[in-house]
């Protein structure tokens, strides 16, 4: 039987494919299948149960149908068997799966070790995973809206979670076939340069000569014309007017304008750059200024717009939270009363203009959770948008995640209440994996070169595994001892997981790949294990991508580190049988391939040395 990359999806196929011949099964039939409890199997069905009390119908005997139907399949090689309690019955000899149905109608499957073999075979490396996934979504364009930083400001330990997360849910998705453009849509316009403007012009600062490093000192003269518009109301005045100006498109105000953007844009992609997050295109807010005089005409012509106190605004009456009769009205403001654009308006014009432009199929914002609610309005908006001009609308996805935290359970800041500087942090991270690596090293030969490129790639690698391996949508705190430890799910502890694996291969003379010629059949409880663990790798993606949480996915990370050091403790890799030892070598590989694998997605360097 020809094998897909994720054989719980495949089994789902081939379970609709049984139904469609079955009177009791309708169109509507979802298998539901999912990783089962290792003690029964390695995949189980549930959807019978759900469909027969919705038919009224008894599920055991419709999951009986079902399997008998699945069995006389063409293609599909199982056997219905009765086991022994408390033992795990394996299938009859040729054939690919037993099957059990168990209670009221769930269905058990689990792999004959020629399944196990076979799949460990058909994939065996990243490329080989990547082929398999990528029929996923083959051809479907995504769009995902990240890191989105504000100009003029340094990027501090808030700017972590949506690029790490947006980073991981971009490589997950291109992964599995998307055709993925990464879109970094920076706040660079608003009502901040008026003031900013008006300080650089009243120090006489020529932003020309700050060099790579000026963003301190722009911030620090926006703080001071803040402080000067606060003593004296004429300051902010001409604040108002060199914003004027500058939306007007003045020679003058344009060229400091185009100057903070580069000089903030300079200093953004070393960070980028050192987080391996590579945006395809940067179209801030400036890029939609004209652009939004056809959303507020559409908008008002479709009826869905109306002006209220000055303002245009969109109630969504629907939802009590936005309608007019709310104690506290909330309508979607569109543009100010003073007839400027705002985040409302220019985000409606990239919705339009992505899909327009890139011809999106869909678009995934990550923010924090506090944009939920301007998200939700926005979504509404263009539904009713979209279907008023009948334009063809993409999948909309807010993505958002929750705060970091310091040990005291509050916002993590600095000790005088300062946000803690993104590159401080990383900078703090590598100087900390570097003392414990000098503590621990197990290779004495390495080069202070290679010393320093474990650091960075363990210090980047655990502040970034930190933050991914949580639910996004919950709060975190940040501990350092945890996240540099090499135990726990951590990712020093899996990138020197896959350093000991390197380290077993060169000393037994092999590459990845190599010395699998004549393996035997597994055998032990510990090979099976491990090899059962490997082919929930697709289980573990399509968790990650079902809901854009990429925590499943380190988790399974975990799982499968600790199923190997099982696996390593129990069955010694170099004995003297050749088949054995080509069986375990062979698990080794694709143990490491997986393990690499998965962090490459989530952003992390793999080691082959620590």
């Amino acid at each position: 039987m020809a094998l897909s990359f994720d054989l719980g999806r495949q089994l789902d196929a081939q379970l609709r494919q049984a139904a469609e011949g079955l009177a009791a099964f309708s169109n509507d039939f979802a298998p539901e299948v999912r990783p089962a409890d290792p003690r029964f199997g390695d995949f189980q069905a549930n959807g019978v149960l759900a469909f027969a009390k919705k038919a009224k119908a008894n599920p055991r005997q419709l999951a009986t149908q079902l399997v008998d139907a699945l069995i006389a399949l063409d293609g599909f090689s199982g056997a219905l068997v009765q086991p022994k309690k408390g033992e795990p019955t394996p299938p009859p000899n040729g054939i690919d799966y037993s099957i059990e149905i168990a209670g009221p109608g769930f269905i058990n499957f689990r792999a004959s070790t020629g399944v196990l073999a076979q799949w460990l075979g058909d994939f065996r490396d990243e490329d080989a995973f990547k082929k398999g996934a990528s029929s996923r979504f083959e051809g479907r364009k995504i769009i995902i809206d990240y890191p989105s930083p504000n100009t003029a400001k340094q990027m501090h330990i808030g700017h972590l979670r949506p690029m790490v997360i947006g980073e991981a849910v971009a490589r997950i998705l291109e992964f599995c076939g998307a055709n993925v453009i990464r879109d970094n849509h920076i706040g660079d316009w608003g009502t901040n340069f008026g003031t900013l403007i008006m300080a650089i012009k009243r120090e006489g600062v020529d932003l020309g000569a700050l060099g790579d490093n000026g963003l301190p000192e722009i911030e620090r003269l926006y703080k001071l014309g803040t402080a000067l518009e606060k003593e004296d109301p004429a300051v902010r005045d001409i604040s108002r007017n060199e914003l004027v100006q500058l939306q007007q498109g003045d020679a003058e105000n344009t060229a400091i304008w185009q100057q903070i953007v580069a000089l903030t844009n300079l200093v953004f992609e070393k960070t980028y750059a050192r987080m391996g997050v590579t945006p395809d295109v940067t179209l801030g807010e400036s890029f939609y200024c004209d652009k939004v005089d056809r959303i507020y005409t559409e908008l008002t012509e479709c009826g869905i717009a109306e002006e209220s106190d000055g303002a245009l605004v969109v109630w969504h009456d629907e939802v009590k939270k936005f309608a007019r009769d709310n104690e506290r009205p909330y309508p979607f403001n569109i543009r100010k009363q003073d007839g400027a654009s705002n985040y409302g308006s220019t985000d409606l014009a990239t919705v339009l203009y992505r899909v327009e432009h890139f011809k999106a199929d869909e678009i995934v914002y990550i923010t924090g959770g506090p944009q939920q609610d301007h998200f939700e309005q926005l979504f509404l908006t263009v539904d009713k948008w979209f279907t008023c001009k009948d334009y063809s609308k993409p999948q909309l996805e807010h993505v958002w995640f929750g705060t970091i935290l310091g040990e005291d359970g509050k916002a993590i800041r600095t000790r005088s209440g300062e946000s803690i500087q993104l590159a401080s942090l990383l900078d703090e991270a590598v100087a900390r994996a570097s003392k414990m690596a000098a503590e621990k090293t197990k290779s004495p030969d390495l080069t202070d070169e290679e010393k320093a490129a474990i650091a960075e790639a363990v210090g980047v690698g655990a502040v970034r595994y930190a933050d991914l391996s949580q639910n996004r949508t919950q709060d975190y705190v940040f501990a350092w001892d945890k996240l540099l430890a090499f135990e726990g799910n951590t990712a020093p502890y899996l990138q020197m997981q896959g350093a000991r694996i390197h380290s077993i291969l060169r000393k037994l003379g092999l590459q990845p790949g190599e010395g699998e010629e004549g393996a035997s059949a597994l055998e032990t409880d510990t090979e099976l294990a491990l090899a059962r663990k490997l082919l929930n790798f697709p289980v573990a993606l399509e968790m990650a991508i079902s809901d854009l949480r990429p925590h499943h996915l380190c988790t399974y990370l975990f799982e499968l580190a600790g199923a190997f050091s099982s696996f390593f403790s129990a069955d010694h890799v170099m004995v003297d049988e050749p088949d054995i030892k080509a069986r375990r070598v062979m698990l080794c590989a694709r143990t490491l391939a997986a393990l690499e694998t998965g962090l490459h997605l989530l952003g992390i360097q793999t080691l082959q040395r620590m």
